[in-house]
């Protein structure tokens, strides 16, 4: 994976833009570890940082090409699953190639088919192509926005990065929110709006949009979305064809001229996909899998179990290694270790996130870095086959909002009322959950109880998917590694979209129709075993800490986030242990201690990035 970052402009003589240029890309050093490339022409600046993967000495970037006339430039942050098909099939059509890396075959389709070349790509990307004769640029991302790409037009000129830092760093982009901005971190963070940058001006290309920049105009064109059918197959077709394209995905995303490990909790969905990915290793014959699981100090003395997190994962995790023959390795994280992490999850997120449940992640990332460079992870399982409470609660789906979101009363409590009366809460989450439903793809033949699962499952796919894809993405290229997700490939998702509840809930179980396609995959105890979220500490030490520092922040006079808090409530909490929180305010994981430190990510967001709320 990469990072990559641009500056289109009418009006400058980009060809003096290095210095600028050479600072936006800086910034994104942590997802490009192994080299640097930059080019410029008169009103085009493009830069890169890369992270090798396959074919270091071909897949060099920016990759520059020339046909006719035009002179095409790319910069690339991504992986195509179908590189040896299109390949082939350029070959076919007369096109060379000098080497094997996927950004060259990448270029070439674009040269071969425009902007249409994204409908042919298996694969996570965010990428940009300059024509230099047509002095028009392209811009596209992947269908599950599984890599990020944000861009902001300010005046004649176009900025466009993997990352809001790599924009921050222009002298033409200040680090300001609005009313907007702030509704987001307030009221939606740790999710975020689709499209929405935060930052004052900043946007986000969506999940399967492409976006075209010339003189004349900025265009942002849809080129895939969900299709809603009436499904065909009978369930035991139905398992088969699950079957089928999940022993596919996985295959296709093991390929790489590096170390490949895969995450594993022993859950149903890590399981899978290591099982898989340990079969195929031992087939070839490349010795035994590296594995890692993630396990915090003093857990096992305080893990309580609850609906949300009903058992804890190392014994889990040890069964499937020894299934699976795997090399394996728990990461284990201890409480200071955590705390500190938050600013650094911040700087790589740009925002304040998931709290512990991004520091943990990205401090897990950081140890298996240190033994290999691409994993594979079972995120989106859920979203997809509906695997979360949520989808089988009658509350949730009658409770016309978001049911990850639905203590937001309890969480507005220690907001000033200032920001309450600016921001308006309530108001404001309802109108993006009806934004969200306009958008659902109805099929006319869905039944009323078909038609609200619908409903649930795309607001998981547009919402919730992708805030855990935002986070894995952060977390991991922040140190480094490459995380590809299988159960992302757009064909499983396009089919398992239009299968009824009836089938998904087949056997009474969530992800009861997952689970028979993995027969004969997973050991009968794994297959069985309840849905586990990502864990996250039970150790109270973490409660005190974040309590504490929170308590220094609100008694801190040059604390920007002191305008925006009740203190009076916020105080009466800290001193209560966070306990107001009987039920997680945001997902399954985050209680009163992750709220006490998403206030503290809060804090020091407004602190480094200097953020002025306008």
């Amino acid at each position: 994976m990469c990072g990559i970052t641009g500056w289109i402009d009418w009006e400058r003589d980009l060809l003096q833009a290095g210095p600028v240029l050479e600072e936006m890309t800086q910034t994104l050093a942590p997802r490009g570890p192994d080299a640097s490339g930059s080019w410029l022409s008169t009103h085009a600046a493009l830069g890169h940082r890369r992270l090798i993967v396959v074919d270091p000495a071909g897949g060099g970037q920016p990759m520059v090409r020339r046909q006719g006339e035009h002179t095409y430039v790319l910069v690339y942050n991504g992986e195509l699953y179908n590189t040896a098909e299109l390949r082939a099939e350029l070959a076919d059509l007369g096109y060379a190639f000098q080497g094997r890396s996927d950004t060259e075959v990448l270029l070439t389709a674009y040269m071969a088919w425009g902007r249409a070349c994204v409908n042919r790509f298996n694969g996570i990307f965010a990428f940009a192509v300059w024509d230099e004769f047509e002095q028009s640029l392209f811009l596209a991302r992947d269908r599950m926005g599984v890599k990020p790409l944000f861009y902001t037009q300010q005046g004649s000129a176009l900025l466009f990065a993997s990352e809001l830092k790599a924009i921050l760093a222009h002298p033409l982009v200040k680090p300001e929110i609005d009313v907007t901005g702030l509704a987001e971190v307030m009221v939606m963070g740790p999710a975020r709006t689709p499209g929405h940058g935060v930052f004052r001006g900043i946007r986000e290309v969506r999940p399967g949009y492409y976006l075209t920049f010339t003189k004349e105009n900025l265009r942002l064109e849809r080129y895939w979305h969900l299709e809603s059918r009436l499904h065909q197959d009978d369930l035991d077709a139905t398992v088969s064809k699950v079957r089928k394209l999940f022993l596919d995905t996985v295959s296709r995303q093991l390929v790489s001229d590096v170390p490949v490990c895969t995450f594993l909790s022993g859950g149903l969905d890590s399981s899978a996909i290591t099982a898989v990915a340990a079969q195929s290793y031992s087939e070839a014959g490349l010795g035994p899998l590296r594995t890692f699981s993630i396990d915090y100090k003093d857990n096992d003395r305080h893990f309580q179990a609850s609906e949300f997190q009903p058992n804890s994962d190392a014994p889990w995790a040890k069964l499937m290694s020894e299934a699976c023959g795997t090399e394996h390795n728990t990461v284990i994280i201890d409480t200071p270790q955590l705390v500190e992490a938050l600013g650094d999850a911040v700087i790589a997120r740009d925002l304040p996130g998931m709290a512990d449940v991004d520091s943990s992640l990205l401090l897990f990332c950081r140890e298996i870095k240190q033994q290999a460079t691409v994993a594979l992870s079972g995120e989106c399982a859920d979203e997809i086959f509906g695997g979360y409470p949520w989808f089988r609660s009658e509350e949730a789906l009658n409770s016309g909002t978001f049911p990850w979101s639905r203590q937001l009363e309890e969480r507005t409590g220690v907001f000033s009322p200032d920001v309450l009366e600016a921001i308006r809460p309530r108001e404001y989450l309802d109108q993006r959950y009806r934004e969200t439903l306009d958008e659902v793809p109805e099929c006319p033949d869905d039944l009323p109880r078909e038609k609200s699962m619908r409903q649930m499952f795309y607001l998981n796919l547009i919402w919730f998917m992708t805030t855990l894809l935002d986070r894995k993405d952060r977390m991991s290229m922040a140190d480094g590694l490459e995380v590809r997700v299988p159960f992302c490939d757009h064909r499983l998702v396009e089919y398992v979209w239009n299968i009824p509840w009836s089938m998904k809930f087949c056997d009474q179980r969530e992800k009861g129709l997952l689970r028979r396609a993995l027969k004969g995959i997973l050991p009968d105890t794994v297959l069985a075993r309840r849905k586990s979220p990502y864990p996250k500490t039970h150790n109270p030490a973490y409660t005190a800490a974040v309590s504490t520092r929170l308590r220094e922040i609100l008694h801190d006079p040059a604390s920007p986030l002191r305008p925006l808090i009740n203190h009076k409530a916020l105080l009466a909490m800290t001193d209560a242990g966070g306990k107001v929180f009987d039920r997680p305010w945001f997902g399954q994981l985050m209680t009163g201690p992750q709220l006490f430190a998403y206030l503290i990510q809060l804090d020091i967001w407004l602190r480094e990035y200097k953020v002025s709320i306008k």
